[in-house]
């Protein structure tokens, strides 16, 4: 399915968040959406891997690791996000294995690179709203990102866009 996030951004208008500069992409598609899943992590992924073990059903997950310096996608996490059926990830932190990452068949943004991972157990939320780079991140809303940036829309204004710019 074909889109671009200006004409989303055009037709909607001040009903499309667009998530602020300073995210690029990692991942083996230019472009990519879905429905939104969320969760928060504190530096360690162990739930993120249970996650993307889940069906993902073409959603995007949104991970919020308020942006610290820690890896937390890599190569085997995009092979089975990829496995799995996620349409794409974005990362408010880092990633890494940016060589493998980049071949796989599904998105990936974040904010850079760094090639060290953290070995810390914290917990981790799911399900929750997510506010970085000014937007909200909600279960349910769909997440469409592309060379020109990453957009967050209502499930309500969806519906109506998809026979009109898909």
């Amino acid at each position: 399915m074909k889109f671009y996030t200006a004409d989303i951004c055009d037709e909607l208008k001040e009903r499309a968040q667009v998530l602020s500069p300073g995210f690029h992409p990692y991942g083996g598609l230019a472009s990519a959406f879905g429905p939104i899943a969320t969760l928060r992590l504190k530096r360690n992924n162990t739930e993120l891997i249970a996650m993307l073990k889940e069906p993902g059903h073409d959603r995007f997950l949104v991970v919020d690791v308020a942006g610290e310096y820690v890896a937390v996608v890599g190569e085997n996490l995009m092979k089975l996000a990829h496995h799995n059926g996620w349409a794409g990830i974005l990362v408010n932190g880092y990633v890494r294995d940016t060589h493998i990452t980049t071949a796989v068949e599904v998105g990936l943004w974040a904010l850079g690179t760094c090639p060290k991972k953290s070995f810390e157990h914290n917990p981790a939320k799911r399900g929750v709203p997510l506010n970085f780079g000014g937007v909200n991140f909600k279960e349910g809303d769909y997440l469409l990102a592309d060379r020109d940036g990453l957009v967050v829309v209502a499930k309500e204004e969806i519906e109506g866009l998809q026979e009109k710019l898909f």
